[in-house]
């Protein structure tokens, strides 16, 4: 009896730790439950994919998570049409369309696609070599996979490592993870396969 109660804890620790490492979806497919639209921009689902358009009157728009998250691992994949200047923003706070964070550059060939950057803060914080944004798929699907973990951060573009910051003010930051569309019109970007996990799982 022993045996078998031993066992059947066992069993519950090994469930609940295989349960841990499961990514967990932030976009259903289906509509916007569990975001939040800042700014009149465009945000709709069509067809499994979510996807963010500039609306009248081309200004800076966000798509944010209800929840906060500090320490994660996040893919996701893009398809940028048109312009496709966007990004994706960790640990982020919002007034109005006014985003206090930092983000996670996608943008057109050569506008830096991987890099971080502080908006209404310290600009540009890194860089990808130029040499690795040929790895960009413009027009077509991107994978992006983010790692934040205390004061460190890795960003990867289809399996290729584009930046690595470790930045203190960045290990104090508490916020949302969140989608742009940069003002300036003409810009329409796709998103699917929205996934986070804890950052201690690899």
């Amino acid at each position: 009896m022993k045996k078998l109660i031993a066992f059947a804890f066992l069993s519950v620790l090994v469930t609940k730790t295989v349960s841990a490492q499961e990514a967990k979806d932030l976009f259903n497919g289906k509509n916007l439950d569990g975001w939040v639209v800042h700014g009149e921009e465009k945000w709709y689902v069509e067809n499994g994919e979510l996807i963010c358009e500039s609306g009248p009157r081309a200004e800076y728009g966000y798509l944010s998570t209800k929840d906060f998250y500090k320490n994660f691992v996040l893919t996701l994949e893009f398809k940028q049409e048109a312009n496709g200047n966007s990004g994706v923003f960790i640990r982020s706070t919002f007034e109005g369309t006014k985003v206090s964070g930092w983000q996670v550059e996608v943008a057109p060939p050569g506008k830096y696609t991987g890099g971080i950057y502080e908006s209404y803060g310290r600009g540009w914080l890194i860089q990808p070599e130029p040499e690795k944004e040929k790895v960009l798929k413009m027009g077509e699907w991107n994978t992006m996979k983010i790692r934040v973990n205390g004061s460190d951060i890795v960003t990867w573009l289809n399996g290729v490592e584009m930046v690595h910051l470790t930045d203190e003010k960045i290990g104090e930051g508490v916020g949302a993870i969140a989608l742009q569309i940069h003002d300036g019109g003409g810009i329409k970007v796709k998103w699917r396969n929205i996934k986070i996990k804890p950052a201690e799982v690899q």
